[in-house]
């Protein structure tokens, strides 16, 4: 049997996570980086959220996964089918077998359509629908802007769904468009969260909360879907006082979210991570092979995903690899997330918080966790090109 292909650090993703770091590296004077990534096509998920709210399309966050790899940076376009830490072996769908000096691990989250039976089968209809999956994005817009009454119910999954927050942009902007056509007072809005707070910003939280009364919307928090009839077009919930069904006329989903299946099978997971990556959260070294890192949506660092986490993520990774090499002190990631809202079609606030709820502004002032003009043109328009101009060619501070 051959020796597996060497590279001195290996990329399992193509996403954010993993194409703002293997940027980071060569940037840093890494000479061989590799990324394993299987898609052609790269999306810009944040603007997901916007194609479910009618201000966007998904031409508008597609580019050829070849044209936006980092320059000194190889691609492999296979899949993964196996890890061997012990090894330091990854495994492709192709035959190829690599190994590496040191591992990141950021494939990304997938949609977990089994732990909420009957969700698939209601996203093949048209009263349901989710912003979470490119082919399904569009759809939401529709079937919300096409309501003129009944009952709409948002159901956001918490634990590590990326940046679930956002699924409040579609609801927003949906409510100010009934407001402005004169149909809100015929919709029943119902928003149900997992988690015990919209937001883990206390200054957003009020905000949003403002927002919600504004608009009527009746919002049921530590509450989250068990099930999901799509015949009868009801949702089974589990609340803080027991079960509870709820009927809809238009269901947007935030659904729950696993790693991929080999993140598990390779033995990084431990019991209780759900399936992620288990990091140590503050330095993202693997808690048991300390060639292997974990970021994104994949690892478990005790702290919401999101893309703005990345930002302080990407960074800590990457010198952290040259402290291991060198014995010198380890940088720390102190949970540092960020999720952009609308609140209308005109405005959108900024919730920024550490793993601990605090509130951790990047500016002391204007105070962004107020909704903002400014602040939609930002993260809708010019965001996106430092995304792909900036982000993922390493170029984060």
């Amino acid at each position: 049997m051959s020796s597996p292909r060497q590279h001195d650090v290996l990329v399992l993703g193509g996403g954010n996570a993993g194409l703002s770091l293997a940027g980071r590296l060569v940037r840093d004077g890494c000479r061989d980086v590799a990324v394993v990534e299987p898609k052609d096509v790269h999306h810009y998920r944040p603007l997901l959220s916007y194609v479910a709210s009618g201000m966007a399309t998904l031409d508008d966050l597609t580019r050829p996964q070849d044209d936006v790899v980092p320059a000194g940076v190889l691609r492999y376009p296979a899949r993964v089918v196996g890890l061997d830490p012990q090894r330091s072996v990854v495994r492709l769908d192709d035959g190829t077998e690599l190994g590496y000096g040191d591992l990141a691990v950021c494939p990304g989250s997938e949609v977990d359509w089994d732990a909420v039976p009957g969700s698939e089968e209601a996203m093949g209809t048209p009263f349901a629908a989710t912003s979470y999956l490119p082919e399904l994005a569009g759809r939401t817009w529709e079937m919300l802007s096409s309501l003129t009454s009944g009952r709409a119910v948002f159901a956001l999954a918490s634990w590590q769904v990326p940046c679930f927050p956002v699924g409040l942009k579609p609801l927003f902007v949906a409510a100010d468009h009934w407001r402005r056509t004169g149909v809100l007072g015929a919709i029943d809005i119902e928003l149900v969260v997992q988690a015990s707070r919209l937001v883990d910003d206390p200054r957003a939280e009020r905000e949003l909360r403002a927002a919600c009364t504004e608009y009527g919307v009746r919002v049921r928090t530590s509450t989250s879907v068990v099930s999901i009839d799509p015949t009868d077009r009801t949702a089974r919930l589990r609340t803080p006082h027991g079960t509870d069904t709820t009927h809809y006329d238009a269901l947007f989903l935030a659904p729950p979210h696993r790693a991929p299946r080999w993140v598990s099978e390779s033995g990084l997971a431990t019991t209780g991570s759900g399936g992620f990556v288990a990091v140590d959260p503050e330095t993202l070294q693997h808690v048991t092979f300390p060639r292997v890192w974990g970021l994104g949506d994949a690892a478990a660092v005790d702290a919401m995903p999101s893309g703005g986490a990345l930002r302080r993520q990407v960074p800590v990774v990457a010198a952290n690899i040259q402290a291991r090499r060198k014995g010198t002190p380890m940088q720390h990631y102190d949970g540092y997330s960020l999720a952009p809202i609308t609140t209308s079609r005109r405005e959108l606030l900024l919730a920024e918080f550490d793993r601990d709820g605090r509130p951790e502004p990047i500016v002391a002032f204007p105070d962004l966790a107020r909704p903002r003009r400014s602040l939609l043109l930002f993260d809708r328009y010019l965001q996106p090109t430092i995304y792909w101009r900036r982000l993922l060619q390493g170029k984060v501070s």
